[in-house]
C-alpha cells in the first residue's frame, strides 16, 4: 500500500509536520540512523513477527534487540518468529525490501511500540527506501497508529547476558 508518496500524503493527510531526510543508502538500523544523523536510540527499527497465525508489526529502537519472549508474553501467542524476507516481499510490495515504515495501520497489521521508543520527543524511521526516512514528533506518530505500548525489546548486552 505504501510508497515514499503514500507516506508523505498519509501524514498530510493527517496534519503532521515532518522532516525528509535524504542520505546515502543504508541497510542497517546503525547504518541508517548514522546515515540520517541521529542517534541509535531515536531510529525506529520497524520488525514483523509472525505470532500464530497472523503477522503483526513490532517498532523498536534502532540500538535494542527484539525480545521474542517478552513479545510472546506481551501478545499472549504461543509462537512468535520474525518474518522471513519473502514474507516482507508479499507484505509491502512498494517498499524497498526492510525500509517499511512503522505504519503498520497501512497494511492492517497489529503495531506493538517498545516502551523505549517513548524515552524520545522524535521518531526517525525509513519511509519505503533505503535512501530516505522521517522525522515525526512521537506525540504525533502514536496518535496516528494507535499503537500497542510495551516492553519488548533489551538492550544487545542484556540479551547477550541471557
Amino acid at each position: 500500500m505504501a510508497k515514499f508518496g503514500d507516506v508523505m500524503s498519509f501524514l498530510k493527510k493527517n496534519n503532521i509536520p515532518f522532516e525528509v531526510i535524504e542520505h546515502p543508502p543504508a541497510y542497517s538500523a546503525h547504518e541508517v540512523a548514522v546515515a540520517s544523523h541521529v542517534p541509535d536510540k531515536d531510529l525506529a527499527k520497524t520488525l514483523i513477527v509472525q505470532a500464530d497465525d497472523k503477522n503483526c508489526m513490532v517498532v523498536i529502537p534502532g540500538d535494542r534487540r527484539l525480545d521474542l519472549h517478552l513479545l510472546k508474553d506481551v501478545i499472549k501467542a504461543k509462537h512468535v518468529n520474525l518474518s522471513h524476507e519473502e514474507d516482507l516481499k508479499s507484505l509491502f510490495p512498494d517498499c524497498e525490501l526492510g525500509a517499511m515504515p512503522p505504519f503498520g495501520n497501512l497494511y492492517a497489521l497489529q503495531v506493538i511500540v517498545d516502551n523505549a521508543l517513548l524515552e524520545d520527543d522524535k521518531i526517525v524511521f525509513n519511509a519505503c527506501s533505503h535512501t530516505k526516512a522521517i522525522k515525526i514528533k512521537m506525540q504525533d506518530y502514536l496518535q496516528i497508529v494507535n499503537p500497542m505500548i510495551a516492553v519488548v525489546s533489551r538492550s544487545r548486552f542484556e540479551i547477550d547476558e541471557r
